[in-house]
């Protein structure tokens, strides 16, 4: 598996006023998707019809900031939550928040490196996974 960035969050004290920047300044299509949260998805490149990049690069998503200290978050794809959180805590990194469901799409967990540099941890169900 590749493991790279496969989706990015930016955190917004005002989402409308951050969502009206980006869209000016890059073009990107930030759209509100429907849930029990509130989240827009960020369309950096255009994809096909199950949400995957028709061309290099990477669509992400925006939210209202939870938390003061909140800052923009890469998403790295992995084959295993699981695998890869031990993995972090072996290497001398940490897992902020563990594995958590996101509903019919996959697993993430909040990690630091050792040098307390956030990223997630990305595990997108397989065909043989409930829905």
């Amino acid at each position: 598996m590749n493991h790279t960035i496969v989706h990015f969050e930016i955190p917004a004290n005002d989402v409308g006023k951050l969502r009206n920047f980006y869209s000016k300044l890059f073009d990107w299509k930030i759209e509100k998707v429907p849930g029990p949260m509130d989240y827009w998805l960020i369309t950096t490149v255009p994809t096909d019809e199950s949400g995957i990049p028709k061309e290099q690069g990477v669509n992400g998503g925006m939210m209202k900031r939870q938390d003061p200290n909140q800052i923009v978050t890469n998403f790295i794809s992995v084959e295993s939550v699981d695998e890869f959180s031990r993995k972090v805590q072996r290497l001398g990194g940490r897992v902020i928040v563990p594995k958590q469901e996101v509903s019919k799409i996959g697993y993430f967990a909040l990690c630091a490196d050792p040098e307390g540099n956030v990223f997630a941890l990305w595990e997108e169900y397989s065909g043989t996974q409930a829905r």
